[in-house]
């Protein structure tokens, strides 16, 4: 290791190339976190290799591993789930470092429960990408974009072309003076498809700049799609997919569980979720924790954690019903998916499977359906106990005692 570390320090090598130099990526790991350690004079032990297999994952999930992070994990439910696909009761998995986070998702999923479950429903499914091209005036533009929408059955053909399990469902044009948009859909199975679908936009853009020679293929994405970021596009048409989950609490539930009343829920939603996240300019924040839930699930099972930015946009209501509080969430852009990316690590694998749901489906589709319907449901029932905890006014409390060792002295 001392020969490696000698010609890193002098540059002779490079970091990337340790890999194919010793065969073997798990000892490559090792000595670039030795590398790092000399370099920096940090012990950096705590983050050294000890589950993962970099020989398996190097080439798939990251490039110049040095070694893996941990993060707790915590159980939930029991969480009663009556949707399409997702049916029965789950035990939902949540990885973060927040104190109180678990509990106060705990006790939402059991007060749902024990009102009888969250129902839940998948109203759209499809991922999207949206080269840009520009023409040379608006008008070659616009018949190019009139031209796909025509001929999408030529599109579809020549995304088979690239994937077995992809298929082009819409073809979305969008105009901005001689640039055009094409936002296209496609079916991604049990994937939550973005190397998919990106291939897929290549094999179309190469089939376009053939027959539009005058027409530049300026970017594979440009941004219509809209990855990564919070866009109204996805708001309005969806990514991913649109989720709505939703129960009925009865005002005896609300008391004994929550220590609220179906008035002041309502009051609090109304003016913590519409009226202030409108004062804000929110775009997509229509709700209370949205976002806490999404990305601890999305760590936990393996998901694209970047995409909890577009993933937890969405609209939670409160509303007073006969005896109690109709509550709903729905997420317009949930990304999520069962198989590829970070679901081939062995923990995401686990927890996937824990659910149900590890794998592809049969019919394809359905096992991302059903994980995507349990988020819901989880994320649900977080924002329930929060506005809960918001209208008892016990937050501060609850996170002095889980989220501060208790509020010991020396925190105070």
């Amino acid at each position: 290791m001392e020969d490696l570390l000698r010609r890193l320090l002098s540059g002779e090598i490079r970091l990337r190339n340790l890999d194919s130099e010793l065969g073997d990526s798990n000892a490559a790991a090792d000595v670039r976190l030795a590398f790092l350690e000399r370099l920096t004079g940090v012990d950096l032990g705590p983050l050294r290799r000890a589950r993962l297999d970099f020989n398996k994952l190097v080439g798939w999930n990251i490039e110049n591993p040095i070694g893996e992070v941990s993060v707790p994990v915590g159980v939930v439910g029991p969480l009663t789930v009556e949707g399409d696909y997702a049916r029965g009761t789950f035990y939902p998995l949540l990885a973060t470092t927040e104190g109180a986070l678990v509990a106060s998702v705990n006790r939402g999923a059991t007060t749902i429960t024990m009102a009888g479950g969250a129902k839940t429903k998948v109203l759209r499914d499809g991922m999207a990408r949206a080269p840009a091209f520009v023409a040379p005036n608006a008008t070659r533009a616009a018949e190019l974009a009139e031209w796909a929408v025509q001929n999408s059955d030529q599109l579809a053909e020549w995304v088979r072309e690239v994937t077995r399990h992809g298929r082009l469902k819409q073809v979305q044009p969008l105009q901005a003076g001689r640039t055009v948009f094409l936002r296209l859909v496609f079916e991604t199975g049990d994937a939550m498809g973005m190397n998919m679908v990106t291939l897929s936009a290549d094999r179309i853009v190469r089939g376009i700049s053939e027959l539009f020679p005058d027409i530049d293929p300026v970017a594979l994405s440009g941004n219509v799609c809209s990855d990564k970021k919070a866009a109204a596009v996805n708001w309005i048409t969806g990514r991913g997919k649109t989720v709505v989950a939703e129960a009925f609490i009865p005002s005896e539930l609300l008391h004994k569980r929550l220590k609220t009343t179906p008035e002041r829920l309502v009051e609090v939603s109304w003016r913590k979720n519409q009226l202030g996240s409108s004062v804000a300019g929110t775009l997509g924040g229509f709700n209370a924790n949205v976002a806490n839930v999404v990305a601890a699930m999305f760590i936990a099972y393996g998901q694209d954690p970047a995409q909890v930015v577009e993933s937890s946009t969405g609209i939670t209501t409160v509303e007073r019903w006969e005896d109690g509080v109709y509550v709903s969430l729905t997420l317009p852009s949930l990304e999520v998916g069962t198989v590829g990316g970070g679901t081939r690590l062995p923990y995401a694998r686990a927890a996937l499977e824990s659910l149900g749901c590890a794998g592809g489906g049969d019919p394809p589709g359905s096992n991302a359906r059903k994980f995507a319907e349990i988020v819901a449901a989880t994320a649900l029932a977080g924002e329930l106990s929060l506005l809960a905890s918001l209208a008892e006014g016990s937050l501060a409390r609850s996170h002095a005692k889980l989220g501060r060792g208790g509020a010991s002295r020396s925190d105070r």
